[in-house]
Order: C-alpha cells, then structure tokens, then sequence
C-alpha cells in the first residue's frame, strides 16, 4: 500500500493574498496619485490593480491546480512590474515567491 504525501500549499495562498492585497492598494494610490501627478498614474494603477485581481485568483486556485495557479502568480507578477511605476515593488515579490513556489515545491 503505497502512502500518498499530501502538501500544503497554505504558504503560497498566504504570500499570495498579501502581495494581491498589497497591490491593490497600490494600485488604488496611484490612482489616487493620477489626479495631482503625471497623466498615465492612473492607467498604470489599473493595470496593477487588474494583475493583483489575477493574483488573488490565483490564490483561490491554488489547492485545485497548483501549476496553472503558479502560472498566474507569475504573469501577475510581470503586470504588477509593468503597471507599478517602481512604487508595487514589494507586491511583485510577494506574487514571484508564491509563483515559484507553486511550480516546483512537490
């Protein structure tokens, strides 16, 4: 009889939920920051805002289908790069270690 090993993938739902939570945030700030800043603030806060909604489904996902979930943290994780302007940093590595742990931890 052959034992099944089971993991938790709990460490990679909760560094996935702060760094979608993080993001939005940010996100919602540089929306803030679009009325009295530059003028592409606000694009680039819905764009990260956008990525950490995949984040946080991802989040969700993650128990079903580990991979697929993993995949999502990491094009999240370049969004959230793209759509940051420097200021969603610590979001985009929150996502990237929930994203590579999801892939390779067996």
């Amino acid at each position: 009889m052959k034992k099944i090993k089971i993991i938790s993938r709990n460490f990679e739902m909760v560094m996935g939920a702060i760094g979608s939570i993080i993001g939005i945030f940010s996100g919602s700030f540089l929306i803030f920051l679009g009325s009295v800043g530059p003028a592409h603030a606000p694009f680039l806060g819905i764009i990260a805002i956008l990525a950490s909604v995949l984040g946080l489904a991802s989040t969700y996902y993650v128990k079903k289908n580990a991979n697929m979930a993993g995949i999502g943290f990491l094009i999240a994780t370049m969004f959230v790069i793209v759509g940051s302007d420097y200021i969603n940093v610590i979001s985009a590595i929150f996502l990237l270690v929930a994203g590579v742990s999801a892939l390779f931890r067996n």
